[in-house]
């Protein structure tokens, strides 16, 4: 009987799921909008239904064997959530039991940046690679670092907070309850609220004046870039210097090899890849400059599905 892991990415908006096997085919897979629930058991009892509802081609013939999940302020020692500020629900969340509970099934927990960054080293860009950081550009900032091929995840479990690093002093509110953090400029979220401010400096013509901030995203920021709306074009110029920068400090300290973007905004490709290259090596001590290459994920693929099924195959 072939063996299967449930991988599961849990995002501040969509949380996607899927049925992996060892060679990293994503079987079947869905999505389900994670602000629908009020209360975290809702959610989860939800997750787990229609996880089980999942099918597949000679189902009889597979076994599942554990569940693998990715999830903002995730926890891989105590297998809990805690304090997400991208997620509606408070405090501590017990992940692991609970999904221990609905499956009996082996569960393993990390943050969802560190997932992608686990389907990079195994399944993308990053393979052969001992030093490299992934950023996750989706409703918040996320970033999971590798360092001698190891997952960084420090004393307490909870290392790669870069979205929450301070990009601007006494800047933008976060969710955190901070001011100034490198999410509230550098992701989906970030830059919808730079295109707002934008629209309301300036009066001339942009296609985006009409859509609500609700309905802005970054496919459509993108499509007005490449029909050279100033707004939108000015937008990523100025998210990329923010996260330029940003990166120009961590490369001091990560020294890494590669930095690859994933996520919704990371889809822009060049309309973000470029102002933020450019903005990075601008910055760099010179002993950098043209050490580390930054790029879009090359995962085929959910790359926090695959990387949190990762997890149970003993691969990272």
């Amino acid at each position: 009987m072939k063996e299967l892991a449930v991988g599961i990415d849990i995002g501040g908006t969509h949380t996607v799921f899927g049925l992996v096997d060892k060679l990293g085919n994503c079987l079947a897979q869905n999505r389900m909008y994670t602000k629908d629930f009020d209360t975290f058991s809702d959610f989860i009892s939800t997750l787990s239904a229609k996880i089980k509802a999942l099918e597949i081609p000679n189902q009889a013939n597979y076994k599942v064997i554990g569940i693998g999940v990715g999830a903002p302020n995730a926890d891989y020692i105590n297998q809990t959530i805690e304090n997400a500020s991208n997620l509606s629900w408070e405090g501590i969340l017990p992940l692991g039991d609970l999904l221990r509970k609905k499956f009996g099934l082996p569960v393993k927990v990390t943050n969802d940046a560190n997932a992608s960054a686990m389907a990079e080293m195994i399944y993308g860009g990053a393979i052969g690679m001992k030093n490299f950081m992934v950023l996750t550009l989706g409703t918040g900032l996320g970033s999971g670092i590798v360092v001698n091929n190891e997952i960084v995840y420090g004393h307490s479990g909870f290392a790669g907070e870069f979205g929450h690093i301070i990009a601007r002093p006494d800047g933008r509110q976060c969710g955190c309850g901070r001011f100034g953090c490198l999410e509230t400029y550098a992701s989906a979220t970030g830059i919808k609220r730079t295109v707002s401010k934008l629209l309301a400096k300036y009066s001339f013509k942009s296609e985006l004046r009409g859509i609500p901030f609700d309905r802005m995203s970054a496919k459509k920021l993108a499509d007005a870039a490449y029909h050279g709306d100033e707004i939108a074009l000015e937008s990523f110029e100025y998210t990329g210097k923010i996260l330029g920068i940003a990166l120009a400090n961590v490369v001091a300290i990560n020294n890494p090899e590669a930095i690859f973007l994933a996520g919704g905004l990371s889809k822009a490709g060049d309309l973000l890849l470029k102002p933020t290259q450019y903005h990075m090596e601008e910055n760099l001590l010179s002993v950098y400059k043209g050490k580390t290459v930054l790029k879009v994920t090359s995962v085929n693929g959910n790359s926090g599905i695959l990387g949190s099924a990762a997890m149970i195959w003993n691969l990272v």
